[in-house]
C-alpha cells in the first residue's frame, strides 16, 4: 500500500491526515494507537461465500473461489475512543472489511470501506481538507454557508442503529469490475443486513447502555452468525462514476455478489486495530479504481494515519518511510 505517486495528492493527504489528528488530540487528548477518525470499533472475523453472478461479473480471486476468510471492522463515527453508543456524535456507524485472499507465502488481501449514510462531506480532497479544516479552526458554520454538499451530509439523517447487525452500510466510490472476457463494468459497493434493517427512535436511543452496540454484537455472535449481502449497484452508460456524491438512480440493476457471514470477535483486539490499515484502493486483479478523485487521497490519508499509529513510540519508523520519495 504506497502513499500517491502524484505530489500534490500526497501533500494534501497527509496534511488532511494533520488536520485529523489535531481534531482528535483536541477533542479527547492524545491517544496512542487509536484511528483519528472512527476511533472506536471492534473487529469481527468470518467468511465470504461468492454467488455464481459475481464470479460472471469480476476475475477477481474472492469471487472466484468458494470462500474466503474476512476481517471486519465496525466502527463509530468519532474519534474519541469512548464516546457512547448513544452520543449522535457517534453516528455514521463505519463497517471496513478485509478479504484476506492469500496469507502464505505472501499476504495479499482487498479491501471496502464503507458506513451507514449514503453520503460525504465533498468529492475532491481540497472539500474534504476545507471542512475538517473548518471543524479544526471553529469556524464550521461560516464554512457551510458556502459549501453545499458538506451542509447537505452535516444535516443528512443519521439515526442510530439497533445493532452493527442491523444498519446498511454505502461504499461511496464507484469502482470497475472486470471479467474473464476482459468486459467491464463500474459498480458501487451496499452491504444489506440479513436481519434487516432496524434503527432506534431518539427516545429508545437515550433508555440503552453506553456501549450497547457493542455488547448486542458480543451476545449476537455467540447466538449465531452475522450476516450481510453485499450487493453491487450496476452503472448505465451516462452514470457519473468519477464523483462519490453523483448517486445514481435507485432504480439501477442490483446484484448480489455473496454472503458475509461474521462468526467470532477477532482475537488480539487492541494489537490487530493498532496494526491493520484498510485500504480504499483495490490492488486486485478484476478490480480497478474509477477515476474518482477523492480514492487516492483516502488512501493517502489512511496509510499515512495508519504508520502513525503504528509507530507510536517508535517514530524512527514512521520518518523513515515517510521520507521515502514516491515512485516513479
Amino acid at each position: 500500500m504506497p502513499l500517491p505517486t502524484d505530489p500534490a495528492v500526497r501533500e494534501t493527504s497527509i496534511v488532511l491526515a494533520d488536520v485529523l489528528r489535531d481534531i482528535a488530540v483536541e477533542s479527547n487528548g492524545h491517544q496512542p494507537g487509536v484511528r483519528p477518525a472512527h476511533g472506536k470499533g471492534v473487529l469481527v472475523d468470518g467468511f465470504f461465500i461468492p454467488t455464481k453472478e459475481a464470479k460472471a461479473l469480476s476475475k477477481a480471486k474472492h469471487f472466484q473461489v468458494d470462500s474466503t476468510h474476512v476481517t471486519v471492522r465496525f466502527s463509530n463515527a468519532s474519534s474519541d475512543p469512548a464516546i457512547r453508543d448513544t452520543n449522535p456524535n457517534s453516528n455514521p456507524q463505519g463497517f471496513a472489511i478485509r478479504f484476506n485472499n492469500t496469507m502464505k507465502p505472501i499476504r495479499r488481501h482487498t479491501d471496502i470501506i464503507a458506513h451507514s449514510v449514503d453520503g460525504f462531506v465533498g468529492s475532491t480532497g481540497q472539500e474534504v481538507l476545507d471542512f475538517f479544516n473548518a471543524i479544526k479552526n471553529n469556524t464550521l458554520a461560516e464554512h457551510l454557508a458556502n459549501a453545499p454538499k458538506a451542509k447537505a451530509f452535516v444535516e443528512m439523517p443519521k439515526p442510530t442503529p439497533a445493532s452493527f447487525a442491523t444498519a446498511k452500510y454505502y461504499a461511496l466510490n464507484a469502482f470497475m469490475f472486470i471479467n474473464h472476457d476482459e468486459k467491464e463494468t463500474f459498480i458501487r459497493y451496499r452491504l444489506v443486513p440479513e436481519a434487516g434493517e432496524e434503527y432506534l427512535t431518539d427516545e429508545e436511543v437515550q433508555a440503552k447502555d453506553p456501549h450497547f452496540l457493542y455488547d448486542e454484537l458480543y451476545e449476537r455472535l455467540e447466538q449465531q452468525p452475522i450476516k450481510f449481502k453485499l450487493v453491487a449497484q450496476i452503472a448505465e452508460p451516462g452514470d457519473v462514476t468519477d464523483d462519490c456524491l453523483a448517486k445514481w438512480p435507485e432504480d439501477r440493476k442490483e446484484v448480489t455478489l455473496g454472503t458475509i457471514q461474521l462468526e467470532f470477535a477477532s482475537s488480539f483486539q487492541q494489537e490487530q486495530q493498532k496494526r491493520i490499515i484498510f485500504d480504499p484502493i483495490p490492488r486486485i486483479d478484476g478490480i480497478e479504481t474509477s477515476e474518482d478523485p477523492l480514492l487516492e487521497i483516502r488512501a493517502g490519508v489512511y496509510l499515512t494515519s495508519g504508520l502513525r499509529r503504528r509507530a507510536e513510540g517508535n517514530m524512527k519508523y514512521y520518518n523513515h518511510f515517510m521520507a521515502i520519495p514516491p515512485p516513479t
